[in-house]
């Protein structure tokens, strides 16, 4: 949908994927072979812990596998994945995020099969995986865990206690509370501690660039106001009481980010956290575990829990990961089974324990894992980020209101965020909505 990659440029991409380095899970016996592109895990370990669990159904199964995990970083697993796709040849399976499940839909296998039986066994799924990975009545590729990271607020406990007054340990405690306890924590709240942890010197390291975490984190604010620019029919709505109000919050709390928000990338709020410089931002638990590295003290003082409460709720913005198995697969029917394996609750349990959990598992039945309440420290500093009953809160996909086709040029376009960074150039409101509805409309045309 917003990627253009000629064919001679597919080739060459196909090319190089092929001299990528694999690693080989030698069987006894092999019945035959499989191929998988893997997403690189942030965490060290997520690979590894990938790495046994594929051995042990390897060798079971008497089947070669070779996993080759490709980084995220200059968007090679993505470039990757369009010249496969394009070249009708690659790997069995692939894993996608966020919207390649519907840009590449059209080249992949319905796995109704394996969703059938693993949503018999482990029930429902989260909020948004539906939008993402199942299209036209059918799904399209099967949600997993590694890479699955929603983005709540971490922050310091010492200093939303000093400058702001809130004690997030009482507010989300490291255990079971009733339903509506954090009822308090509003985004009017949010701006308040914002102000006061600005003025104090440890603003909140919230980006309004174009990257993904700005993304995410300004399109699940303009969500909870009730600000969608666009329906579930493609009609452009910029035009609205909930987009005004997100604005209008927008523009009292820019003045409190910092001076270089707008320049963020998706490591600059890590950064901010890790030296020390921020009392706030939004994150999966890979700041924190770096912090746990390389600033211990810091690392000790973090508390993650759910996002303020809106007008529409408690969204929890998300960036789901899936794996799809492309339609010309040599060996589909053991993708599928490897598929249904990794996505069991017991090898699921143990590929997110191993990375401190910091994967969130795609069903809800799946958010009581012991992990995040033994990590530390301090302890029970990550018990609250998975999405839990008692939080009165659900996991949003940016633009997830409206078509896919149209939610993912908002994506890659940075439209929201975009909005906010005139907000902080001096705009108004109504010359944001401006901009963003001539925007739309040229999506649609």
């Amino acid at each position: 949908m917003s990627r253009k990659i000629t064919r001679r440029g597919a080739m060459k991409l196909a090319a190089a994927s092929t001299a990528l380095p694999l690693v080989h899970i030698q069987t006894a016996g092999a019945a035959g072979k499989l191929t998988c592109a893997l997403w690189d895990h942030w965490v060290p370990a997520g690979n590894d812990a990938m790495r046994k669990v594929v051995a042990k159904w390897a060798a079971k199964n008497h089947v070669d596998v070779h996993l080759d995990f490709l980084t995220a970083i200059g968007n090679k697993i993505d470039l990757t994945m369009g010249a496969e796709a394009i070249a009708n040849s690659g790997h069995d399976i692939f894993a996608f995020d966020q919207w390649t499940v519907h840009q590449w839909h059209e080249k992949l296998l319905p796995v109704d099969d394996v969703m059938g039986s693993l949503l018999k066994t482990n029930g429902p799924v989260i909020d948004g995986i539906e939008y993402l990975s199942k299209i036209d009545g059918h799904w399209m590729a099967v949600p997993v865990g590694p890479g699955s990271a929603p983005l709540p607020p971490c922050a310091r406990i010492s200093m939303l206690k000093k400058f702001a007054g809130i004690d997030v340990t009482t507010l989300y405690p490291a255990h079971e509370v009733a339903s509506g306890e954090g009822a308090a924590w509003t985004y009017a709240a949010h701006l308040k501690a914002a102000e006061a942890c600005f003025k104090a010197g440890f603003p909140f390291g919230i980006g309004c660039g174009t990257t993904t975490d700005s993304v995410q984190t300004w399109g699940a604010i303009f969500g909870a106001f009730g600000g969608d620019l666009i329906d579930a029919n493609g009609k452009v709505t910029v035009d609205s009481d909930g987009v005004h109000a997100a604005l209008e919050y927008a523009r009292k709390m820019v003045p409190f980010l910092p001076r270089d928000s707008v320049s963020y990338d998706d490591a600059s709020n890590n950064r901010a956290l890790i030296s020390g410089k921020s009392a706030m931002i939004w994150n999966p638990p890979s700041a924190w575990a770096v912090a746990k590295r390389d600033a211990p003290k810091v690392a000790a003082d973090c508390w993650t829990f759910p996002n303020p409460v809106g007008v529409k709720g408690r969204l929890v913005p998300h960036r789901p990961y899936f794996w799809g198995i492309w339609k010309f697969a040599k060996n589909p029917s053991a993708a599928k089974e490897l598929a249904h394996y990794i996505m069991e609750r017991p090898q699921t349990e143990y590929l997110t324990t191993a990375v401190d959990g910091y994967d969130i598992p795609p069903f809800k039945s799946m958010a009581n894992f012991p992990v995040w309440g033994d990590v530390e420290p301090p302890k029970g500093t990550v018990f609250n980020y998975p999405v839990r009953a008692w939080h009165d809160a659900r996991y949003y996909i940016t633009g997830m209101a409206g078509p896919a086709d149209i939610a993912v040029q908002m994506w890659n376009r940075g439209t929201i965020p975009t909005m906010v960074a005139k907000m902080l150039a001096g705009g108004t409101p109504e010359q944001s909505m401006k901009w963003a509805k001539d925007e739309l409309e040229g999506f649609l045309h």
